[in-house]
């Protein structure tokens, strides 16, 4: 069975992880999605930003709550030294604007920045119009449970950890889909999702997985670095 893959943070073996490189390079392999990351900044502006801490992606020390958005467009980021250098911070709705008119469904990661901040999500979500196939998840219960509540159209997905007990899906009917590593790919969690009426995509998906030609009943998608790699798989 052939299951959407979503490219995550772009296609980020081949360029920069959340770049404008990166979505055009999934787009181009076809993928039947993109995962993204965002974060606030310290004025609220949403942006594409994996850590909270800006060393890794920009050079730079602090974080990107203690700065604002016209700080943060003066940083590249990339690694010094390295053909991936120089790449502009995206804004989200830019790469919304992008999506819809490549037809290209996002998976909107809303990071920690966005954990305690329902004015924030209702402002990046109450009026937005993603691309079908979309979906918004999160590690923070709270987050998606306030993304249900602004906009219940939209479908959440939690993140989970090794130590969510999948039998308490019940206790969250805020969310629709669980996402959870490759590791967790085991019959009882699957069937723990049937039987509270969700389904699942697994992540760090590379094309080596048994499981990916028949892949169970509840597992509605894949996330992986490498979408060809996982594609010539299924």
């Amino acid at each position: 069975m052939t299951l959407p893959i979503f490219a995550h943070r772009g296609a980020s073996l081949q360029t920069f992880e959340n770049t404008e490189k990166a979505f055009y390079a999934a787009y181009e392999a076809q993928a039947g999605g993109i995962e993204l990351d965002v974060q606030l900044t310290k004025d609220g502006v949403a942006v594409i930003f994996h850590d909270v801490d800006l060393l890794r992606l920009t050079g730079k020390k602090g974080r990107i709550t203690d700065v604002t958005y016209a700080a943060l467009r003066q940083l590249k980021v990339g690694k010094r030294f390295r053909k991936w250098c120089g790449h502009r911070i995206l804004m989200f709705d830019e790469v919304v604007r992008w999506a819809n008119a490549h037809d290209m469904p996002l998976n909107v990661e809303l990071k920690e920045t966005f954990s305690g901040q329902p004015v924030a999500i209702a402002k990046l979500l109450q009026h937005v119009t993603l691309p079908a196939g979309s979906h918004v998840s999160s590690f923070h219960v709270d987050v998606l449970a306030y993304v249900k509540h602004v906009r219940p159209d939209l479908q959440t997905a939690y993140i989970v950890t090794k130590k969510f007990d999948w039998s308490h899906m019940m206790y969250y009917p805020f969310v629709d889909v669980i996402h959870a590593h490759k590791r967790l790919y085991k019959k009882a969690n699957l069937q723990a999702c049937l039987a509270a009426n969700r389904t699942c995509r697994f992540y760090g998906i590379d094309g080596t997985e048994a499981f990916l030609k028949e892949p169970h009943e509840a597992v509605i998608g894949w996330i992986a670095d490498d979408v060809t790699a996982v594609k010539r798989a299924q």
